[in-house]
């Protein structure tokens, strides 16, 4: 007779994206902080799995940013930089209006179906979120930039998303969201999704501006300390 399957080991899944979900979850919610270096030998015992599902387990993470990896088979959590999460911001608060405007002018019944039904399954963040609580975030943001149809916009989006939910825990561990706050964060994200339903592309862009600027990736700047680099280009 078998041995039943760990919980580790479903069935449906494979040995990768296994490995992959196990690593994101970790990496995610601080169990494996950033800077870490990522110990495969030990890690894949632990998980019950060979070295050569992890190793793609992290290829796979490393396309999304949160991972770097060395060239004799060494891996790391990415650290954080103030720079980054500036470049980050920067970045998204010039792409998410357009998106967001682009949205209002070009949605479809079955975009505003998967708007509505992402934003029903938004889950507040606090502490340190769940992965699943990133996802459903992230879910209910790439549904209004598919809205938009542009897939080279939905690219650079998506590309920023990956890199940003390491930030977005750093700023939830440095900043504790009252129940104003939830509220408040639960309006912008209902008023932006009622904007793109009524055809308002202007409205639209102006709510992702101020959703934006109250963002956990910029909150995450004022938690990092300025770069060597940046200090010594300061003081000259």
């Amino acid at each position: 007779m078998p041995a039943p399957a760990s919980p580790l080991q479903p069935l449906f899944r494979s040995k990768s994206e296994l490995a992959y979900e196990e690593l994101r979850r970790r990496i995610l919610t601080g169990v494996i902080e950033p800077g870490d270096i990522i110990g495969q030998t030990k890690l894949a015992a632990e998980l019950g799995l060979s070295t050569t599902p992890l190793r793609e387990a992290l290829k796979r993470l490393s396309t999304e940013g949160l991972v770097e990896l060395g060239s004799h088979r060494d891996a790391r959590v990415v650290p954080l930089s103030q720079a980054e999460a500036q470049n980050l911001y920067e970045v998204r608060a010039a792409a998410d209006p357009l998106a967001c405007g682009l949205a209002a002018e070009r949605r479809d019944d079955a975009d505003l179906a998967r708007i509505d039904a992402a934003l029903s399954e938004l889950e507040p963040l606090t502490g340190v979120a769940s992965p699943e609580a990133l996802d459903a975030h992230r879910r209910f943001h790439l549904a209004i930039y598919e809205a938009a149809a542009n897939p080279t916009l939905l690219g650079i989006l998506e590309g920023l998303w990956d890199k940003t939910d390491l930030y977005r825990q750093r700023a939830l561990r440095a900043w504790s969201p009252t129940a104003d706050d939830r509220a408040r964060v639960h309006r912008q994200h209902t008023a932006l999704r009622d904007a793109i339903v009524a055809g308002d592309p202007e409205l639209a862009r102006e709510l992702s501006r101020k959703h934006i600027t109250h963002s956990l990736g910029r909150r995450a700047i004022g938690t990092l300390e300025p770069s060597a680099a940046r200090d010594s280009e300061t003081a000259e």
